[in-house]
């Protein structure tokens, strides 16, 4: 997937900044991010204290609710239905109504002419394809409703809509067309590249601090040996070494040669790549399980675009030890996609 641009959010009744554009997100656009993650993945947990962010940061409660029903189009009914069910639950502990002050226009006309006609400008030109010829339909569904009922509502602007719309796919997997479209709408509507690097590094932590064995702490006994940060999470240091470990985006170890032990890995989440000496890297993807026989020299770490976790196990063997060596340049690494 090519390098996704930025983007931002300005919701009517936030305070933004006047370098909204040129700095990063605002405490608002952060939470409004943060929640609409939480809600794809469908975790509660996480999304009841991403909300309480967002209602203290100056979000209202109504925008709040706008977001979490529009987040049906693209996480399903379920998950919007509860995440609603968590805001309703926050917003009785707080004990107030944080009415938005913020009216509703109602939305008149053709549902479809109004849909097609916004669906156009958001995009940039009107949208055709081969899926909406084979199933007409469902173009029908997303000019005369998404569109057409949900993005003519004006208690959220289009930046803000698509925002939380980019933040929801990002937190999915096997949407990677639909992100990419989403991407380019937001840029379409003044998005910055500063903002959407935001959100998908947010994205991609949310995801890898919540993966099978957790997310473990900054790796600093083993930094010298990397570029970029990693996280460590050891799961049994007894007979057998065993550790999750977590590379940011970029970020990858050192070439090295585990004498005598080898080494099995494990892919839990993200992407990533493991390269031996003088044979092209292997692209990962969770299920992938490598197996580095002793004394070859070797790297993995993460892809340019995305946060990777894979559980290492250290094959035991007396007089086990392992070589670090020369790191992995920037020039060998950027040839690869």
């Amino acid at each position: 997937m090519k390098k996704i641009l930025a983007f931002i959010v300005l919701a009517v009744g936030f305070v933004l900044g006047e370098n909204a554009m040129a700095e990063g997100l605002n405490e608002a656009q952060k939470a409004i991010a943060e929640s609409a993650i939480y809600t794809a993945r469908g975790d509660q947990k996480g999304l009841k204290p991403a909300l309480e962010r967002a209602l203290n940061a100056g979000v209202k409660l109504d925008e709040l609710k706008e977001i979490l029903v529009q987040s049906y189009a693209y996480c399903g009914f379920p998950r919007s239905l509860n995440a609603l069910g968590t805001l309703m639950t926050l917003e009785e502990e707080r004990q107030k109504r944080d009415v938005s002050s913020v009216s509703v226009t109602p939305v008149e006309g053709d549902s479809f002419i109004n849909g097609s006609i916004n669906q156009a400008e958001l995009v940039g030109a009107p949208v055709t394809g081969k899926v909406f010829e084979f199933a007409p339909l469902i173009d029908r569904y997303l000019k005369a409703h998404l569109f057409g009922d949900i993005f003519s509502r004006d208690l959220l602007d289009w930046k803000t809509r698509e925002l939380a719309t980019v933040a929801m796919l990002s937190a999915r997997d096997g949407v990677e067309s639909q992100l990419k479209s989403h991407i380019e709408i937001a840029k379409n509507n003044g998005v910055t590249d500063e903002q959407i690097a935001e959100i998908l590094a947010l994205s991609g932590q949310i995801k890898a601090q919540n993966v099978l064995f957790g997310f473990g702490k900054e790796n600093t006994q083993y930094a010298p040996y990397f570029i970029g940060t990693s996280y460590l999470q050891p799961l049994n240091t007894e007979g057998l070494n065993i550790a999750n470990v977590t590379f940011e985006p970029k970020c990858r170890n050192n070439w090295h040669i585990h004498h005598k032990g080898g080494q099995i890995l494990m892919v839990v989440a993200g992407r990533g790549w493991y390269q031996e000496w003088g044979k092209p890297a292997q692209e990962l993807h969770p299920g992938d399980v490598v197996n580095i026989p002793p004394e070859v020299k070797h790297w993995h770490g993460a892809a340019k675009d995305s946060w990777f976790t894979h559980i290492a196990l250290a094959v035991p063997a007396e007089g086990a030890s392992n070589e670090w060596l020369e790191a992995v340049t920037d020039e060998e690494y950027s040839k690869l996609k």
